[in-house]
């Protein structure tokens, strides 16, 4: 048993967890830990900690919110048996957080992850997140310390998470990327659930 974050109704509070069964999560931009993937983890008889990018943490200045979830990690989460999964910008989060730590130990997924800029000139639409030329620098220079345990899913279809891109990152930094055929963004929940099952050594009734 150890002293970890997770959710309440209240947000983030720390509570005595059985670490084994907690799952570290990172949703996207705006994403709640209790909706979505979280609300998969849970049916699943998982807990979860991790943080929201919504309110306070939200109105933090980018460095800080990488290096709270620095601090997540080294403080609760760093050991073999912890599972860490990561969506959108969450996974920005991670990886950005990952850049400054050694190569994390735990069980890591990450699904359509950020990791730098994009556009779609179709849509005329595109998002610069903060040092968005940070990862692919330090994957290209060899300098990006990869967790030891990861994999990545990425839609192929995805104009946030270009495939191309996570690909090319993956291969630099030693990182395994599944491109699912057809897929966007939302990689959906046919897809993911199976995905989820496997990664947490769990068979799912749903």
């Amino acid at each position: 048993m150890a002293s970890l974050r997770r959710v309440s109704e209240r947000g983030l509070e720390m509570a005595t967890i059985d670490s084994a069964r907690t799952v570290y999560y990172l949703p996207g931009y705006g994403g709640r830990l209790s909706t979505g993937l979280g609300e998969g983890l849970s049916s699943r008889g998982y807990q979860i900690a991790g943080r929201e990018t919504v309110g306070e943490f939200r109105d933090l200045p980018f460095r800080q919110q990488v290096e709270t979830v620095a601090e997540d990690l080294l403080q609760h989460f760093w050991h073999e048996e912890a599972r860490v999964v990561a969506v959108s910008f969450g996974a920005y989060l991670f990886l950005h957080a990952q850049a400054q730590l050694p190569p994390y130990v735990g069980n890591v997924l990450l699904l359509s992850p950020i990791v730098g800029e994009f556009s779609d000139d179709t849509r005329g639409m595109s998002f610069s997140p903060p040092y968005a030329d940070r990862l692919r620098e330090l994957a290209q220079a060899g300098q990006f310390r990869a967790p030891l345990r990861c994999h990545i899913h990425v839609g192929s279809k995805d104009w946030q998470s270009d495939p191309k891109n996570v690909g090319s990152f993956g291969q630099q930094v030693g990182i395994d990327v599944t491109v699912v055929p057809g897929a966007g963004h939302m990689l959906g929940k046919e897809y993911v659930s199976p995905v989820l099952d496997g990664w947490l050594g769990t068979q799912s009734s749903q």
